[in-house]
């Protein structure tokens, strides 16, 4: 049985292919994901439309927009003066010595290596404000110049000592100035100083100079911790001195009180009856003084032997 060729049915079967591949063309060309660490910015004709952040998103097909995922969930590493070999924590130095080499505030030459952290925080700007051969490197850029100034403003000690927290603050602000001031659209999030020493042919002299500074700090903590110990101890010795006088105080103003009101009483007495008064103090005075000795006498000086067996000259107190 032969078969009939049919121009027309032939026709639509080519009509229908062709319409289903455009159909599949426009879904493939209308359908993009983001991923979770993206933002996606969508253009038409070139032109901005809008940024959709991730999921499942529809656009015009056939090229008409155009989308452009960018990375804004991340944070990004820059490293100067050293590069990182793999995933092991080695670090090559290299030829890296026209990033790193720097001249210090007292005319000192420094190796300073460290790394920036920063993240895109506005997609539009850093798809369209900066031609992307250059995004990188005017960050590196920026970085350069920024430690270069913190450290031209400081003394080779202190950028090896104690200013290291404040180059690393100050860089963070600077930086984020200057990008911000490019339209870069990101911002620097921490840097974070590595290794800094000085040139190899005094490096024995600055290291003797570090190990003199350690011995220093470790002198102040010790003294501060003896001092921190000691002065709570002399301060409670001087509290309880300080309250025993106000105790002793305290007691004899209290007795002299007491005596005070003791001798009012007494004085009020004699004013009523002086004689009276007078010969009771007198016999309670000899009273006291006589009570304290045992086997003492008083009697009249003027008898003699009025007792057999006591000799009043030899034995007898008068």
């Amino acid at each position: 049985m032969k078969l009939k060729y049919q121009p027309g049915k032939l026709k639509k079967t080519i009509i229908r292919v062709a319409v289903v591949l455009i159909i599949l063309s426009c879904i493939a060309t209308s359908v993009f994901i983001v991923d979770q660490t993206e933002d996606s910015v969508i253009t038409r004709f070139g032109k901005y439309q809008k940024t959709v952040g991730p999921g499942l998103h529809f656009k015009l097909p056939f090229g008409i927009d155009r989308h452009y995922n960018v990375p804004t969930k991340i944070v990004q590493t820059e490293q100067f003066g050293f590069r990182t070999v793999g995933a092991s924590q080695t670090y090559s130095q290299g030829n890296f010595a026209r990033e790193s080499t720097m001249l210090t505030g007292d005319l000192n030459i420094v190796d300073v290596e460290w790394i920036i952290q920063y993240r895109i925080n506005d997609p539009r700007a850093w798809l369209f404000n900066v031609l992307k051969d250059v995004r990188v490197s005017t960050i590196r850029d920026v970085s350069q110049a920024v430690i270069n100034a913190l450290v031209g403003d400081r003394a080779i000690l202190d950028v090896i000592g104690p200013e290291r927290t404040a180059i690393e603050t100050n860089a963070v602000t600077m930086m984020n100035a200057q990008l911000q001031e490019f339209g870069l659209g990101v911002s620097v999030i921490s840097v974070q100083l590595q290794n800094i020493v000085p040139p190899p042919g005094v490096q024995a002299a600055f290291e003797d100079v570090n190990k003199a500074i350690q011995d220093m700090n470790r002198l102040i903590n010790e003294g501060k911790e003896a001092y921190n110990s000691e002065i709570p101890k002399a301060a409670g010795e001087a509290e309880q001195m300080i309250q025993v006088a106000k105790g002793y105080a305290t007691e004899r103003i209290n007795r002299a009180s007491g005596e005070t009101a003791r001798f009012n009483a007494v004085y009020n007495e004699y004013r009523k009856a002086p004689e009276v008064t007078k010969n009771r103090l007198y016999l309670e005075t000899w009273e006291s003084l006589f009570s304290e000795k045992e086997g003492t006498s008083l009697v009249d000086k003027d008898l003699e032997n009025f007792l057999p067996i006591k000799n009043l000259e030899q034995g007898a107190v008068q």
